[in-house]
């Protein structure tokens, strides 16, 4: 009996399984909400208002079904609501009524969760082929120290990183970049991303020039309302020589060894809005033991159970106590920090970190 409730909890405490299914539950609500807010936000006598709600919420979920099954769960209710009433024709009894609106409404119930499991399974194989298109380790550049984390608002996310020699003894190409959005949309749009990124960065060219190609082929891809910001640069092991352009993303702290900090900025607007943008590139040059720290917007906006945001100040407390340290510290330093201002609340958005050092 013991192994019995273990293998059907997965291990997990009733308190575990009660934040779990409030979770869940909130996370599958969203899908009906955009449907009742009208409803219940229009003027009524307040006798009406449950009345409303249950119609709109009925109604929500009838679209959400297919012909078919609205007709089926259409049916079975029927049947349920004679049943109730105790109405019943020639030799179909009250018992035989609540028993076939019973077994429609299990019918329906497995072939939902059916569909659960089939979607499960394809998302889990989405979130598999997007593991392999990001960078699974940092790449070996002598004089450069580099290291990234990111976690998804849902199995798969928007968020881009990477990180890699243009060619051989050429600048390192660095990318983070956020798709507008989450989930699948989001997911897909990021893979084209990162497929057009590699196409570019093996041609000739400047770091402009691979922009504003790049840009052509987020346009080309991006369906209305869908952009990608993005923060593009190229570094020179070398030197500490770093191009770099911010299209619409957040600027990256630089922090230099004495302590002070400066923003890379740029005025660019995202991509995929404006096919003709002419994107422009700064220069500046990471000295020695210099920190860039790159992000989205999911480190800065994460909130806590107050609504309270993480926010900048706080990143840069983390990063004020940061010395000489391996990228991979500072970034477990500030991974841990959001972790325990964010607490127990729902992650509501990809959350990308990378940290960049000149050694």
């Amino acid at each position: 009996m013991q192994d019995s409730w273990r293998w059907l909890t997965a291990g997990m405490e009733i308190e575990e399984l009660w934040t779990q299914f409030k979770a869940e539950a909130g996370e599958s609500s969203r899908l009906y909400k955009q449907d009742l807010s009208p409803q219940i936000g229009t003027p009524e006598q307040s006798w009406k208002r449950p009345f409303t709600f249950l119609k709109a919420l009925f109604s929500s979920v009838l679209k959400k079904l297919s012909p078919a099954r609205r007709l089926f769960l259409l049916l079975t209710m029927i049947l349920a609501f004679l049943s109730v009433v105790g109405f019943h024709f020639l030799f179909i009894t009250q018992e035989i009524e609540f028993g076939l609106a019973f077994v429609g409404l299990l019918i329906l119930l497995v072939l939902v969760l059916g569909d659960h499991i089939s979607m499960q399974r394809d998302i889990e194989i989405a979130r598999e082929i997007q593991r392999r298109l990001l960078p699974r380790g940092a790449p070996e550049v002598p004089g450069i120290d580099v290291a990234f984390a990111t976690r998804p608002a849902k199995t798969v996310g928007g968020d881009y990183y990477d990180a890699f020699l243009r060619r051989t003894n050429g600048p390192l190409l660095i990318a983070v970049a956020d798709v507008a959005g989450k989930s699948i949309p989001a997911a897909m749009l990021m893979a084209t991303f990162q497929a057009s990124l590699r196409a570019l960065a093996s041609a000739k060219g400047s770091l402009s020039d691979l922009v504003h190609g790049l840009n052509r082929q987020v346009c080309a891809n991006s369906q209305a309302g869908r952009f990608t910001t993005a923060f593009l640069a190229e570094l020179d092991p070398a030197t500490g020589d770093l191009s770099y352009l911010c299209a619409g993303h957040n600027p990256p702290f630089l922090k230099r060894e004495d302590g002070s900090f400066e923003r890379l900025k740029s005025d660019n607007i995202p991509l995929g809005i404006e096919l003709q943008e002419d994107y422009t590139t700064g220069i500046t040059r990471l000295e020695r033991h210099d920190l860039l720290v790159i992000y989205t917007d999911g480190v800065t906006e994460a909130r806590n159970e107050d609504r309270d945001e993480f926010g900048e100040t706080r990143l840069l407390s983390v990063l004020q106590v940061a010395s000489g340290e391996r990228s991979a510290i500072t970034l477990a330093d500030i991974m841990r920090n959001l972790d325990d201002f964010v607490g127990s609340a729902r992650q509501h958005d990809d959350i990308t970190c990378m940290i960049v050092r000149r050694t």
